[in-house]
């Protein structure tokens, strides 16, 4: 990775910069500074470096690149009334782009240049985000598809404190946006996806325009693996797991008829890192837990009362996550019924069955439909859901004990089509016990962890000029 600026021929680096393993990176990331009250300090503008660096990913883009430097130079110029400097991540580009990018760095002295030898926007952005001394970091595709004019609404809630990261959304009813049928479907198909099965709450995972404070990006950054388009998914499912608030802003938006990203490719690499993040989760390879303990907010005082809380969102997104695992457990059930079937009485194969994906089941239940994490309760949690477990057994072996009450023995399909009935019976059941019985928080929350937080290399918190900043309330 080589730097180049107008100046030196070298992006200024912080005096130490992550290298290894996740677990390497985090040993190294800034702790957050903090005021009383769990809340995130104001970021000091007045330090000697950059307040903002925006980094542009790009890729073989000599035919656009210079018109888009010029014009964010310009914006922020006359806009943003702090220092910034804008930085292209070259990746590993074949055409004139390094060049077109250099060009412009040697006239513009904000501009600084970044040449990477691997592709990725994913890899770009956390190798530029983690060596950069700015407290505040953002990045935009180099088509400017986004109204510059929401750059300051991303920004302020930043600066001042009041949000971790912020994002652009398309999808929100006051957004305006330009592009075709089949790109605002999979986009819109994409995120009901993230908000139904991962239980996310921001709106637009994949807008190409986003902010995030440098604190929370070092802590975050190290457990993320992505180098592509899915990067941004999986910061953002993180920092919502870590109790982090995620600011959105409606954009004007206008898509770019000459883009070169394939989104049916795309949007199947990103099925397949819902499925890989949702592994890390449940692996425990992100230490989710000691990162909330560390980086969340915390609870208002009123928010800490039971009845207040809503650990799995919406009725209507945990209906789909638990219809996601049921169908995956009555899968799981029959298979495992059919094999018990033929080395056993069916009243033991049916116990088995039960029993095995009972335990899976609950399990699955608590983590990603109702989003409990943590082993927090954890044993009254899977002991209430044997007990559940017992209605459906209940249920299953009554219908099996009155099939085989008749004269002729049932057929085998019959046999099935009875268990599968009454499993399903057994399922609604469960889910209503589940939600308002077995995953009800009980008692007062333990208040968050705050980590402690050591003095930041240009980044003293103090005091904030917003004045000219234009926000909105963070939904």
């Amino acid at each position: 990775m080589t730097f180049t600026d107008q100046a030196t021929g070298t992006l200024p680096q912080p005096a130490a910069t992550p290298a290894g393993p996740a677990s390497e990176f985090a040993a190294t990331a800034t702790a957050f500074d903090t005021v009383p009250g769990n809340r995130r300090s104001p970021i000091d503008t007045r330090t000697t470096v950059p307040v903002l660096d925006v980094t542009i990913p790009v890729y073989n883009e000599e035919r656009d690149l210079e018109a888009c430097l010029r014009r964010l130079h310009a914006y922020l110029r006359s806009t943003f009334p702090h220092s910034f400097r804008i930085t292209v991540a070259d990746n590993a580009s074949t055409d004139g782009t390094l060049e077109a990018a250099e060009r412009v760095a040697r006239e513009l002295r904000e501009v600084a240049v970044v040449h990477l030898a691997e592709k990725g926007r994913g890899n770009a952005l956390r190798k530029v985000w983690l060596v950069s001394p700015s407290p505040v970091l953002a990045y935009m595709d180099v088509d400017l598809s986004t109204d510059l004019a929401a750059l300051c609404p991303l920004l302020a809630p930043l600066i001042s404190g009041h949000s971790d990261l912020a994002i652009g959304t398309r999808l929100t009813r006051n957004s305006r946006v330009v592009r075709g049928p089949k790109r605002e479907f999979i986009s819109r198909s994409y995120n009901f996806l993230l908000q139904s099965l991962m239980g996310a709450h921001f709106s637009d995972a994949q807008c190409g325009f986003k902010a995030i404070r440098a604190d929370v990006a070092r802590q975050l950054l190290p457990h993320t693996l992505d180098n592509a388009w899915f990067f941004d998914t999986e910061l953002l499912v993180l920092a919502e797991k870590c109790g982090l608030r995620v600011h959105e802003v409606p954009v004007d938006w206008t898509d770019d008829p000459d883009s070169s990203v394939d989104i049916v490719q795309t949007a199947v690499a990103d099925l397949r890192g819902m499925a890989r993040l949702s592994r890390d989760l449940v692996s425990g390879r992100i230490p989710v837990d000691e990162l909330r303990a560390a980086l969340a907010r915390g609870p208002l005082p009123a928010a800490s009362r039971p009845q207040e809380q809503s650990p799995g969102g919406s009725l209507f997104g945990q209906l789909i996550r638990f219809g996601s695992i049921g169908i995956a457990s009555t899968v799981a059930y029959l298979g495992i019924f059919l094999i018990c079937r033929g080395l056993m009485d069916p009243q033991l194969a049916n116990f088995l069955a039960l029993l095995i994906t009972a335990v899976a089941n609950t399990a699955a239940n608590r983590r990603f439909t109702f989003g409990i994490e943590g082993r927090s309760e954890a044993a009254r949690h899977h002991f209430e859901g044997l007990l559940v477990f017992g209605i459906g057994l209940a249920l299953t072996s009554g219908a099996l004990a009155v099939l085989h009450g008749f004269p002729a023995a049932p057929a085998p399909w019959v046999e099935i089509a009875t268990v599968t009935a009454a499993n399903l019976a057994a399922t609604a059941i469960k889910f209503l016990l589940f939600r308002h019985v077995v995953f009800v928080r009980r008692g007062r929350l333990p208040a968050t962890v705050a980590a402690p937080a050591p003095a930041t290399a240009g980044l003293t918190p103090g005091a904030v000029d917003t004045s000219n900043l234009q926000t909105e309330t963070a939904k």
